[in-house]
Parts: structure tokens; sequence; C-alpha cells
């Protein structure tokens, strides 16, 4: 289940641990570099994330087409097409194909969309039993835990303590923490899995308008496992999935795993059209709040996500503070400008987890402009009345001091005065900011002091 709290809260509880904030913290800026050092090595890069983004501005002006397009070359191809208009329609929906089947096991490949969805909780409270096949959402399935990061979903566990997971619930020999081992242990273990389960779910990277096919992209193949040994597949996929035609699809294959992991391309990109002889395929696609953002005009870019998670990657409020911190199935800088479109007093603490830095701008692959959209967030959930009173009565105090210069030149100096004579009542454990920060030596002027006084 997700984290219970707000981002503040639950970014200290995971700072407590401050050696796993540090690797948590350096690994994801090493794949982030990764994504420098591989973008850097294709000459036209930006004229990619242009043509990607203006295929999405047209995906997002036509949708409604694509769509309809869509669904009838899927259904001329065979395919059980199902609309759901929330994450209850969606699990619904995907409960009554088990029954239809008389199903009380499935596998699945990873599909954030479940998770928005929190399709796993549903389906077990109606005696299903689902299985994660995805080497790190399996992983934190047997923690009971959601991803924390939608590429690297278990980011935040040390390979000691995935050893002791293993040992727990896999049998696995106490104190082997070692990658590869572990790993053929988890395969093992899967197999079975894979060779017992009538039904599997994939999620959905692109669906294709022209065609009525769908492509996921995974590096274990684990989706296609699954699939190619169920005698059902069902694929879950969010509405701004699309893609006008076969030929675009090259476009975001080339961004897609360079922005997530730094490799070319993923280990497996496969094209699902129609199903085999003896199988059925039904593809669920789900509305749950897109439509709602998609008629926010300052907010309707948020819909060009493939979710390769760069902005994670970059993010140095996510990096530090790690992903359960964001209490949403999708953290990080894009999920703190989606998650208020479906809950904004839920979730109105998350646009205010970012320095507005525009790094996760800098890096998205279809140009989506985040830190943009989150600073207008912050100003919609300001007007809504979802901020703390406490933060409303500082931040107008703030906007008279700089709206004064007068005042201002006041509180500087009698900020001043507090850092040099008193600095007790700045450097406490009541001052949020001098938590986490040295505070800086006042200066014995202001600027504004020494350029009256400055020679010229």
């Amino acid at each position: 289940m997700e984290r219970t709290g707000h981002h503040p809260q639950l970014a200290e509880h995971f700072n407590r641990d401050e050696p796993r904030v540090n690797w948590h913290d350096e690994t994801l800026w090493f794949i982030r570099s990764k994504r420098d050092k591989i973008a850097n090595t294709i000459p036209e890069w930006e004229e990619l994330r242009e043509i990607a983004s203006q295929l999405k501005n047209n995906v997002l002006s036509n949708l409604s087409e694509y769509l309809i397009a869509f669904e009838k070359n899927a259904t001329r191809n065979g395919v059980n097409v199902h609309w759901a208009a929330d994450a209850k329609e969606h699990n619904e929906i995907v409960h009554s194909i088990l029954q239809k089947h008389g199903v009380t096991k499935m596998v699945k490949s990873k599909s954030m969309l479940t998770e928005e969805c929190h399709m796993n909780e549903y389906l077990e409270a109606h005696g299903v039993e689902v299985i994660d096949s995805d080497l790190g959402e399996s992983i934190v399935q047997l923690a009971k835990e959601p991803p924390s990061h939608i590429v690297l979903p278990c980011i935040h566990w040390k390979k000691e303590e995935i050893g002791e997971l293993f040992q727990k619930h896999l049998g696995t020999p106490a104190g082997n923490a070692d990658p590869q081992f572990l790993t053929n242990a988890a395969r093992l273990h899967l197999r079975e899995k894979f060779l017992t389960r009538k039904v599997a779910l994939t999620g959905v990277n692109f669906a294709i308008a022209e065609t009525g096919e769908f492509v996921v992209c995974t590096n274990e193949g684990n989706a296609d496992m699954g699939v190619h040994l169920a005698d059902v597949h069902i694929a879950s996929m969010g509405i701004e999935k699309i893609i006008p035609q076969r030929k675009h699809l090259g476009v975001f294959l080339r961004l897609l795993a360079r922005s997530a992991t730094g490799q070319p391309v993923t280990a497996y990109s496969s094209h699902f059209k129609k199903p085999r002889i003896g199988q059925e395929m039904h593809i669920v696609i789900v509305d749950n709040g897109r439509s709602r953002q998609l008629g926010r005009k300052e907010f309707r870019n948020s819909l060009k996500c493939i979710r390769c998670a760069a902005c994670f990657n970059t993010c140095p409020v996510y990096r530090r503070s790690g992903g359960h911190s964001y209490h949403t199935a999708i953290a990080g800088p894009i999920g703190s400008i989606l998650a208020p479109n479906l809950d904004m007093k839920q979730y109105a603490d998350l646009p205010f987890a970012s320095t507005l830095c525009g790094s996760c701008s800098n890096v998205c692959p279809v140009k989506i402009d985040i830190h943009d959209q989150l600073y207008k967030w912050r100003q919609v959930l300001v007007k809504e009345g979802y901020v703390p009173a406490a933060k409303k009565v500082a931040m107008k105090g703030m906007n008279n001091i700089l709206s004064k210069p007068s005042l201002y030149r006041t509180a500087g100096k009698t900020g001043r005065w507090f850092l040099n004579h008193l600095p007790f009542f700045v450097k406490n454990k009541f001052n949020p900011w001098y938590k986490q920060r040295e505070m800086p030596e006042a200066p014995k002027q202001s600027f504004g002091e020494w350029y009256r006084k400055r020679k010229v």
C-alpha cells in the first residue's frame, strides 16, 4: 500500500538512514550521467526530442479520433477492447475476464497503470493471486511495498536486504547477497508461475492507431514469457499511450531507453497485434482523470509522458527523499504534476517537493515543461485553499517585506544583527531551513549599502 503522510515527513523518515540516502543519490545520478553520455552520441538528439514532442501534441489535439481508430483496427485484428472511466472500472473489467475463465491466479509484468489503479490489492481482496514477474516488482511485492521508481522499482533496497528477503520467502542460503545468485533464485521461483498461469497481464508502452497493435518494452523478457505461455492476454493501457502511425515508433524507441537507463534500446520491444490461435486478447483502455488533465490547458502536456523516469534520476529532491515520500503510484517530478489532478487535497504537498531548478524539463525526452507545471500547480493549490495556513501566512509576510523597499532593508538589518549577535534564534531545531543546512555567515553590510558607498 502507499505510504500515508506528507512529503516532508516521509522524506525525513527516508533521511534517517544517511548511508542509504547517499548511495540512492549517487546511483541515480550515475544513471542520469549514462543518459547524458549516450544522448551526446546522437547528433540529432534534440531534433528527436522536438519531433516526439510535436507528435504528442498532435495526439493530444486529436485524441478521440486516434482512440476510435485504434479500437476499430484492434477489433478487426481479433482483440477485445474495453473502456474504463476510472480505476474501479478497470479493476472490475480485469476481474470479470478472470471470472469468465474461472481463474484465481495471474502473472503480471510491470504496469504503472495497474499500480495507479491499485489492481493487485483489488484482485487479492476478491480471492485472486497476482504474481509480479518483473524482478524489481517481485522484490517489492515480497516486501509488501509499492515500487519507489517507475523503471527501477526496488532502487531503495540494498542487495544484502534482498538476500535476507529471499531467504525468508524463497529459502535461499543465509548471507548470500550475490546479485547473480539472487537473480537466478528469482528466475527459478517465477518459472513455475509462468508455466501454470492461464492469464497474463501486461502494460502498454505505445499503442499504434494506424494498425491497432501495441508495444511492450522490457529488459527481462518476462512480459513475453507470461503472454506466450498464457491462454489469455490482458493489456492495461492509459488513453495517452496512442501514437498515430507505426513509422513514428522509431522516434520514441530511440528516446525511451536512452532517457531511462542510458542504453541504446530496451532488450525487448515486443509487438502485439492479434491473439495467436487459441488465445484470447483483451485491451482495457483507461481514462482515470486523464480527460480532466487534457482539459487543463496549463497541465495537458503532462500527458505526453512516456514513463522513462529521466526526471526522477536527475531530480535532487527525489534522489535524496526516495520514491515512497511521494505517497503516490508515480513519484518524482512527473508524479507531482499528475497526482494533484487525481486528488488536489491528498496530493497538495507534492508540487512543493521541488527546487524548481528545471533539470527535469531539460532531460524530458518529450519536452514536458515539468518545472513550469509544478510552479503553476502551486498557484492553483494556493487559490483553492489546499496549502497549510502557516505557509499562507508566511508567504503573505514575505510578500509584504519583498514589496516594500524600506521594510525589506529593515528586515535585512535585523536578520544580520541576529545572525551576528544572537545566532541561536536562527540556528535551532525549530527552524526547518537550519535542520538540513549550515546557515551562511552574515555579511557586514547589504549589497545596497555597499553599492551606495562604492566609488564610481
